[in-house]
């Protein structure tokens, strides 16, 4: 009798009920009916045991540090900088638009603070250059979700934590989709420039800019440590690949030294092929993009753990914002931790009901009864997961995706990681999937955010995000048929738990476990 606390769950979500009073109310019912008071008592307990976590605490830190970067004025610096990259191809805004989602991507991990931030500026300035509207507030909110996508994303903490899966390779296994959708967004853009006459904008560069001395040497050595750290990078792939020993002692060091150098030297070769503004404009971008250089590197050489990169990320970004930048002052700081400590106490207390919901979850026999309904469909594992994404599709219409994270995950991931599918291949599909569901029609939380910046009604801007939504759902086929696309940088980076003997292709598509 207590697996239908499920159904009771859903017909409260339904009428109007909020996640997390649904997430305690409907199993806490239904123990009470069936006179299990001690898994009352345990339902309630795990609510404060679920909070009380230290790798969680990296969720309202990355939410700080994406409140403090906001606030210090880094989007007008992104936006400059995507203008100069992008500003003069056909349709420029509209592709500056989205190179400065990827970008924000990397300091908030967050869609509604993307669509919000770069909407106020980007949506005015492309109905000025001869844009519609509706398609400012359609590419806005269409760009937007690749913020949790791209490290560090909220709701990919929140399902690692959730399932027990490890934040890192999370983060690394968001890279390439997030990118990904970034490049067909351009492509579609690039598509319909021509089809719908979309305006040719210049090269965009400020003028006369000019750069503190303090931030012009910081992005001298930043730029080249950062072109030497790329080509490490492709250097140890390399290796990887073709079964050559990490240097160690002297030859480590030797060699990143003739990469640091040959950093140098390429960035001196670029420096005359563009004019001093466009120079000013790149630099200006450097500083606050270290926050996802610095996130990524820390955990990736194994100085820090994603909680204690979270930190970090917050130092940083308060140093740049106040001492490097001086555009954040200590009165915005007060309303910087007011509106950060509101959204991570809403966050966390979904976190702990969705722990206690988990709970009940594991002890009705619910997720048997669902795997053995969703086995019984079909017993190709291709096949399962093309219905899965159409589930989770449909959920992301109706549902936001960190909710629905902590409902779906317990139920679906042990189902399909015994299948065969890699744990943390399905936790990018499921997290992408009900990503691009914050801007689907017709309940996508950016697409309301994107209405109330553009003053457009919301049916108008879902009509126009169609084109761009068929390019995300593509992405998502094929990020969840070809798991190379999101597994490989965890692989190379070592972070999947893999047998040392166990092969690439074993490592990413284990397939299901023996009886």
């Amino acid at each position: 009798m207590l697996i239908w606390f499920l159904p009771l769950f859903l017909v409260i979500l339904m009428i109007g009920t909020p996640v997390v009073f649904a997430l305690l109310f409907a199993p806490g019912f239904m123990t009470w009916v069936t006179g299990n008071e001690k898994d009352l008592a345990i339902l309630y307990r795990n609510v404060y045991t679920g909070i009380d976590s230290f790798p969680l605490m990296a969720l309202p830190f990355f939410m700080l540090a994406g409140e403090v970067m906001n606030r210090g004025g880094i989007t007008t610096r992104l936006v400059e900088f995507s203008q100069a990259f992008m500003g003069h191809l056909r349709g420029g805004l509209a592709q500056v638009n989205i190179l400065s989602s990827i970008l924000f991507a990397g300091l908030s991990g967050s869609a509604v603070a993307d669509t919000s931030a770069l909407g106020s500026t980007l949506i005015p300035a492309m109905e000025k250059n001869g844009y519609t509207r509706k398609f400012a507030a359609a590419i806005t909110a269409a760009s937007s979700v690749i913020g949790p996508i791209i490290p560090p994303s909220g709701i990919m903490i929140i399902y690692a934590y959730v399932m027990g899966e490890s934040v890192a390779a999370l983060f690394l296994a968001g890279i390439v989709p997030g990118v990904l959708v970034g490049v067909g967004l351009m492509v579609m853009v690039r598509l319909m420039a021509d089809r719908y006459d979309l305006p040719k904008a210049e090269r965009i560069v400020t003028k006369n800019q000019t750069i503190a001395p303090i931030e012009f040497w910081l992005s001298f050595v930043l730029a080249r440590i950062n072109l030497m750290g790329l080509l490490w990078a492709v250097y140890r792939g390399v290796q990887s690949f073709s079964g050559y020993t990490r240097p160690e002692g002297f030859m480590l060091w030797g060699t990143l030294l003739i990469l640091l150098i040959l950093a140098h030297v390429l960035l001196v070769a670029l420096r005359g092929q563009v004019s001093a503004d466009f120079r000013t404009v790149c630099k200006k971008g450097v500083v606050p993009l270290q926050t996802p250089i610095i996130i990524l590197g820390g955990i990736l050489i194994g100085v820090m753990t994603p909680t204690e990169a979270s930190t970090i990320a917050v130092a940083y970004a308060l140093l740049v914002s106040v001492f490097v930048l001086k555009s954040l002052t200590w009165a915005d700081f007060f309303d910087v931790l007011q509106r950060s400590a509101l959204a991570s106490a809403s966050v966390l207390l979904l976190v702990g009901a969705a722990v206690a919901f988990k709970t009940i979850v594991a002890t009705s026999g619910a997720a048997t009864t669902l795997a053995d309904l969703i086995l019984g469909l079909s017993e190709n594992p291709l096949i399962l997961l093309f219905l899965i994404n159409i589930l989770l599709f449909i959920v992301g219409m109706f549902l936001d995706a960190g909710p629905a994270i902590i409902i779906l995950g317990p139920i679906l991931g042990p189902i399909f990681v015994d299948i065969g599918v890699h744990p943390v291949h399905f936790a990018i599909i499921m997290s992408v999937n009900l990503t691009v569901g914050l801007a689907t029609p017709p309940m996508g939380l950016v697409l309301f955010v994107a209405s109330t910046v553009s003053r457009e009604k919301v049916e108008t801007i879902a009509k126009a995000i169609l084109p761009f939504l068929a390019v995300e759902v593509a992405v998502i086929f094929l990020i969840t048929f070809f798991p190379q696309i999101s597994m490989t940088v965890p692989y190379l980076a070592d972070f999947l738990g893999c047998a040392p003997d166990s092969g690439y292709m074993a490592c990413i598509s284990p397939g299901p476990p023996a009886n």
